[in-house]
């Protein structure tokens, strides 16, 4: 990573652009979308949908670089929920990711939140990794959700960060 620190804020509409062309082909877009936004490619007045949740931009000195969402999942605050995780594709492997993600639960938790959760497809092991490495640990469910894409079924993954874990990690 360079020597400049990244910094999160939070997500203008003119950031869609930039977000969007980083989905490269169908199957990238639906690992990170679920489907949710649409069928791909989805444009950037589609992609609005996400300003109604709590969506942050990721930068540093060279631009923009990551973007993720929070979302209340429950009706308290105890829990936000990281999504729409993604990070500009010549950034990945280089801790940005990581350094993304450790911002957004710091904002988590300082606005009340006692936990993180997300949800992470078996078929995308350098998300899975990525999200383990900054101290999300796997829950066990009954049931196991399963999303039907591009012809195959993807089975979701369940993580979750408390915060009495999470001084590991977070600066």
């Amino acid at each position: 990573m360079r020597g400049c620190m990244i910094k999160i804020r939070p997500y203008k509409p003119e950031d869609s652009q930039s977000i969007l062309s980083w989905c490269g082909d169908e199957r990238a877009f639906y690992q990170w979308s679920a489907g949710v936004l649409g069928n791909y490619p989805i444009t950037p007045t589609e992609f609005a949908f996400v300003e109604k949740l709590m969506p942050f931009t990721a930068f540093d000195e060279t631009g923009i670089i990551g973007f993720f969402t929070l979302r209340q999942p429950g009706e308290t605050a105890e829990e936000l929920r990281l999504g729409f995780v993604i990070v500009k594709p010549d950034m990945r492997g280089k801790g940005y990711g990581k350094a993304m993600l450790r911002l957004g639960i710091k904002f988590a938790f300082d606005h009340g939140a006692k936990r993180v959760s997300l949800g992470v497809f078996e078929n995308n092991p350098s998300a899975y990794y990525c999200y383990k490495s900054v101290g999300f640990n796997d829950i066990t469910l009954d049931n196991t959700e399963t999303y039907c894409i591009l012809g195959e079924e993807w089975k979701c993954k369940e993580l979750i960060l408390n915060k009495t874990k999470a001084f590991d990690v977070i600066p």
